[in-house]
């Protein structure tokens, strides 16, 4: 599935750049600059930059058009979902949430990390950039849908 989200937006990254000719700075739109006769072009995305390749297109329409998972919020949204709102402990009532990060967070920290590796192994979860940063998969689908 990721390979082909990835191909999905490396289309959409060459739909949205341009072949441009670092060497004479002149769009080169069709696949060689007319003044150098070079084809070793580079994409520019008009208003954010100019480089080789299409990587760095994909992580701004990312970064622009998407919201990054937190992953944090997430898993303690899937902990509440499982256990119950307050915990009571003799005469004191406590979010349980905020009672086990207290309580043990090498042990909090452990399960967040399973369920981040559980929500990507069932592709629910997609990074690009080994894992600093996760998008929705649903999101990811929406955003290419909406590109046609």
């Amino acid at each position: 599935m990721k390979s082909e989200i990835q191909k999905n937006l490396e289309m959409l990254a060459f739909q949205r750049s341009r072949p441009f000719c670092y060497q004479c700075y002149k769009v080169a739109p069709t696949g060689r600059c007319t003044h150098c006769m070079s084809d070793d072009l580079m994409r520019e995305l008009e208003g954010v930059g100019v480089e080789y390749g299409v990587d760095w297109v994909i992580h701004h329409i990312l970064e622009t058009e998407l919201t990054s998972v937190d992953l944090e919020a997430s898993f303690e949204e899937s902990v509440r979902q499982c256990y119950p709102e307050e915990t009571k402990v003799g005469w004191m009532t406590f979010d349980t949430v905020d009672l086990m990060k207290s309580q043990d967070p090498t042990s909090w920290f452990c399960a967040q990390s399973e369920y981040e590796s559980q929500e990507e192994s069932e592709e629910n979860i997609v990074s690009f950039d080994g894992g600093s940063t996760y998008y929705w998969s649903f999101d990811l689908a929406n955003l290419l849908e909406a590109q046609g």
